[in-house]
């Protein structure tokens, strides 16, 4: 259940981000976008090292 959260948020994230640099006067979106998939990236990353981690 939390990867089809953190792969719809990535694809989320994408799509704003795409959006953002297609659409030249939402660069900002382009920035946020990116951001936000970095940091979801991240938190799925971390989460998957912790589980491996306790095993």
């Amino acid at each position: 259940m939390v990867w089809k959260v953190l792969g719809g948020l990535l694809a989320l994230w994408l799509v704003v981000t795409v959006a953002g640099f297609v659409l030249k006067g939402l660069f900002w979106l382009a920035v946020i976008g990116g951001v936000l998939f970095v940091a979801t990236a991240a938190i799925g990353w971390a989460g998957d090292r912790k589980k491996i981690g306790s095993k």
